[in-house]
Formats: structure tokens, sequence, C-alpha cells
């Protein structure tokens, strides 16, 4: 079993089959249409999408190709950013900052009814929510929310509390987990930079696709053993034997939890799987990552 190169020295062929791209997704195709077109366009069997953008809906839309679509999971509890404008049926209360700021907090949703998912209320986290400008019945604002939280309700329900009624405009996602709006790549762009690369000029697709592992640094790592890597890529999980570094095993300042979600690299930084976090890291012996799933 060959292993993959490390990061910094793929070939152009290995970052389209290992390879992430941060996605401004334009109006009018649905994420899924997207992601089909970066298949095609691309070369690639599989490619997968960071969280799902209705076809009205723009901005940042991580799109993983090649084998990296096995680790899409990454993506499932990402906070979200959004930049929305909310249309109020009538003028904005006078206390209309107080109102918007208490649904900054733990709010019950039920999913619409042309939603996939089924259709039973829920609880999501409101991180943040912010007023960044002000008109009579318009707001713009900033909402930073758990996963799977529907803008459009959050909407709705404000202006119910408002007494005015409301309802969703424009919606722009501005962040994904660790991925933003500062780095955005066109659909325009990639097609201009794959034919750049047919001429010989590679340089802007470098910039378009990173290295898959990109969307993995919100990760705890282990490093394991080129031999150990080799195995798990047979499927054998990593036991104590094969792990070089317990570390860095922190993130923000705080060691994971037993059983937390982990990134298995080689010494030279190439992920080998994702895995649970089931034994300790310094043993001599015994089971340390349980896997999820195989990325080599």
């Amino acid at each position: 079993m060959t292993l993959r190169a490390p990061p910094d020295e793929r070939n152009l062929d290995s970052l389209r089959s290992f390879g992430v791209i941060n996605l401004d997704k334009p109006p009018g195709p649905s994420a899924h249409q997207v992601a089909a077109w970066i298949r095609d366009a691309t070369g690639q069997d599989r490619v997968a999408h960071g969280g799902t953008l209705d076809p009205k809906v723009t901005g940042c839309l991580p799109v993983l190709l090649g084998d990296a679509a096995r680790m899409a999971q990454v993506f499932d509890n990402a906070i979200k950013e959004y930049v929305t404008v909310l249309e109020l049926h009538d003028q904005a209360p006078a206390d209309i900052a107080d109102i918007v700021a208490e649904f900054e907090t733990e709010i019950y949703q039920k999913p619409p009814r042309k939603s996939a998912v089924k259709r039973q209320l829920r609880s999501r986290r409101i991180h943040a929510l912010d007023i960044l400008e002000q008109g009579e019945r318009r707001l713009l604002l900033r909402v930073r929310c758990a996963s799977g939280t529907y803008i459009r309700k959050l909407c709705h329900d404000i202006g119910l509390a408002a007494g005015t009624g409301a309802h969703m405009g424009d919606l722009r996602r501005t962040a994904t987990g660790t991925f933003d709006d500062g780095s955005l790549s066109t659909m325009h762009d990639l097609i201009d930079a794959l034919a750049f690369a047919e001429d010989g000029d590679e340089e802007q697709l470098r910039e378009i696709i990173q290295p898959a592992e990109r969307a993995l640094v919100h990760l705890p790592q282990i490093t394991i053993a080129p031999s150990a890597a080799r195995e798990v890529a047979e499927g054998a999980p990593v036991y104590a034997p094969g792990v070089i570094e317990a570390g860095p095993t922190e993130v923000g300042g705080a060691t994971p939890e037993i059983d937390s979600q982990i990134v298995a690299v080689t010494p030279d930084g190439a992920a080998v799987c994702l895995g649970t976090l089931v034994g300790d890291p310094g043993g001599e012996s015994g089971l340390v990552v349980d896997l999820d799933r195989v990325l080599v």
C-alpha cells in the first residue's frame, strides 16, 4: 500500500483525488447540482459538499473531492454563519434590538413541510445574532448557529415576537466551520484554473484546490507510524504500538474526552483515518483509535 504524499508535496492529480474547494455557491442551482458539476469538471467519481444550501442561497460551500468525500461527516456539526435580510411586514418596533437579542439562545424549530427530514420539533443553538444594519422595515442580520438551523423559520419567529410578522429576504452563508468567505472561489475561477492547468500553469488551481487535510484542522490529531498507516489502510484500527506522538491532541486549549472524534496522520501530515479515541495514546498496548473512515 502506497501512502499519500505530504500535503504540500502533492501533484495535481493527488490534489484532485483528495482535495477541498471553498466554493462560493452561486444563486440558482442546488448545492447537490453544484457538487455534480464540480465532479464532472474535475474528473472525480465522488464529490461531497459541506452542508445543503437551497437554490437561491449563496456563499460558503466547502466541496470535498475524490477520497475526501468519505469525510463529509466532519461538517455535520460545524457551526454555520449567515447574513440575511429580515423583511418586517410593518415598521420595526422601538425595542426590536431587544426582541432580536432574545433569540440568541437555544431555540426550538420544526423543519418546513418541503424539508427532506422528518418534521419533528428539535432544538438548535443560536450562538450569536447581531443587527448589522436597520431600516424601517428591514434588518440586516448576522447569525452564527448550530448546523441544521432554519434561518427562514428564525426570521418568521422574530416577526411574530415583534408583532409585525416577517419573512426572510436574501440569505448568504459566510462560514462553515473553519471555512469562511475570506478565501472563496467561484465556479468560473475553478473552470478557468482547470484550463490554465491543462496548459501547464498550475498556480491558480493549487490556490483553489487545497489538500483535504484543510477540512480537518479543527480536530485533535494523533501521529502514527507509516507501518501502522498501511495497516489502517487495510481496515485495522490504531493500536498503541503504532502511535508515534500523542499530540497535539488539544483543540482550543482543551484535551478531548475519550470517545471524541480524532484524525490519525502520518509523520509528514497526511491524513490516514477518522476515528473515535477509545484508549490511551500514550500507552504501551491496547486499542487507541476505533475506525470511522479510512482516508487512504
